[in-house]
């Protein structure tokens, strides 16, 4: 679990350290063109940085002990803050991107210096690469035999994929860029280069909606993986005394935070001090395997 802690941090900061450079890099280049496909990449990067940030802050907030006010600690402060980050790309990076389109289209304007442009746009291309090569090695480590899309429906850890997902929607707005830009240079069409950035706006809308569809199943609570679930049973089955488990539920607080709740049928023979010591044993292993598991309630029922 700590690998995976500093894996996420790792992949953050390479994504903030890229995103603010890139923006600063990209609002000189608007400010010097003109572009409106520019100015919406600019806006782009930076409601990225600021995403980043944000993630940052969930991570250290998620990471505080539990307290008296909050007995199973903090861990869904982080679902809470990656929820926001969609809300932000929805609304200022798409919704800014969208306005800054329609309103070149409806008075386009000529390109001044292009060639600054695509120096800018090709360094940040490099840059959000790299970024995104980060991202993508440790998104690797972690889905296992899934596939990619499979890996996103099934991760507890916002971070990793809206990340990922971030840097790819970031190379993407930027083939984006340089095609409205090139192409509204070559046919002498400045029109197309606010029809670059409405879709790049288009482009982020789809981006935040289908991740604040998956940050909002976090938020409000999803079972852990059927390996975990497996195992846990397992291991109560595995227990002398135990005859059969049934119901076992399940639920994340955090990527590294679940909660448990298992339904026991004992050997009818067994004393309360036989079961509490069986109780304890199951608790004790559980958590030795499974060290995410923050709270485990066995539940002694007659199945």
């Amino acid at each position: 679990m700590a690998r995976r802690r500093s894996s996420r941090k790792l992949v953050v900061y390479a994504a903030l350290l890229g995103n603010l450079l890139v923006a600063l890099t990209k609002f000189v280049a608007a400010a010097l063109t003109g572009s409106s496909a520019m100015v919406s990449e600019a806006i782009h990067s930076l409601v990225d940085t600021g995403n980043e940030v944000l993630l940052l802050y969930g991570l250290r907030r998620a990471a505080r002990p539990p307290d008296q006010l909050h007995p199973l600690g903090y861990g869904r402060e982080l679902y809470f803050w990656s929820f926001i980050v969609t809300i932000l790309i929805f609304a200022l990076g798409a919704g800014v991107s969208m306005y800054e389109g329609i309103r070149h289209v409806m008075a386009p304007a000529p390109i001044s210096n292009p060639v600054v442009n695509y120096v800018v746009l090709g360094l940040a291309l490099v840059v959000e690469g790299a970024s995104w090569g980060v991202a993508i090695k440790e998104f690797r480590a972690v889905k296992g035999k899934r596939g990619y899309f499979e890996a996103v429906r099934h991760s507890k850890d916002p971070t990793m994929f809206m990340v990922l997902f971030e840097d790819t929607a970031a190379i993407i707005g930027i083939m984006i860029a340089l095609a409205g830009i090139a192409a509204s240079q070559a046919l002498r069409r400045p029109v197309l280069d606010g029809v670059a950035s409405i879709g790049i706006g288009l482009l982020l809308g789809v981006v935040a909606m289908f991740l604040a569809r998956e940050s909002k199943g976090l938020l409000i609570g999803e079972p852990a993986d059927s390996e975990v679930v497996s195992s846990i049973c397992a291991i109560a089955r595995g227990q002398a005394g135990v005859e059969r488990t049934h119901g076992l539920f399940t639920v994340h607080l955090g990527p590294d935070q679940v909660v448990a709740a298992i339904s026991v049928d004992f050997v009818d023979a067994l004393s309360a001090a036989d079961v509490e010591a069986i109780v304890a044993a199951i608790e004790d292993k559980v958590r030795t395997v499974l060290p995410q598991i923050v709270l485990l309630l066995v539940k002694p029922q007659r199945l």
